[in-house]
């Protein structure tokens, strides 16, 4: 089974200078781990929500936004899509990653499993 786990964060309490050096070199160890049990498949932080497009589809009009979003609270930061056997497995992977953050990052994960076509 894949499953994604959706990295969410509030940008208005990400430590302002970014990832530090140190979790950078956590999550590389991490992303080496999963990669050599073969359970990650895919994994990547996304861009300045500033620089992204939004659209919604409302009543069968199409509105497109570009950023930055006023109204934007909680943004997903990053991705990662993991083959795990189970969903407890996949929660337990995204348990780790989120805890090499450390305490300066509030930092939340939605895990999902992903629809395989039939």
């Amino acid at each position: 089974m894949r499953f994604m786990m959706l990295l969410e964060l509030d940008p208005s309490k990400a430590p302002a200078q970014g990832p530090s050096e140190e979790l950078m070199t956590e999550m590389g160890k991490l992303i080496e781990e999963m990669t050599k049990a073969g359970v990650l498949l895919d994994t990547g932080g996304l861009r300045p929500v500033e620089e992204g497009t939004a659209l919604r589809q409302s009543g069968g009009r199409l509105t497109v936004l570009d950023g930055p979003f006023t109204e934007a609270k909680e943004v997903v930061g990053g991705y990662c899509i993991v083959q795990a056997k189970s969903q407890e497995e996949a929660v337990e992977w995204a348990s780790r990653f989120l805890a090499i953050h450390g305490p300066e990052w509030d930092i939340r994960s939605q895990v999902r499993q992903i629809e395989e076509p039939a």
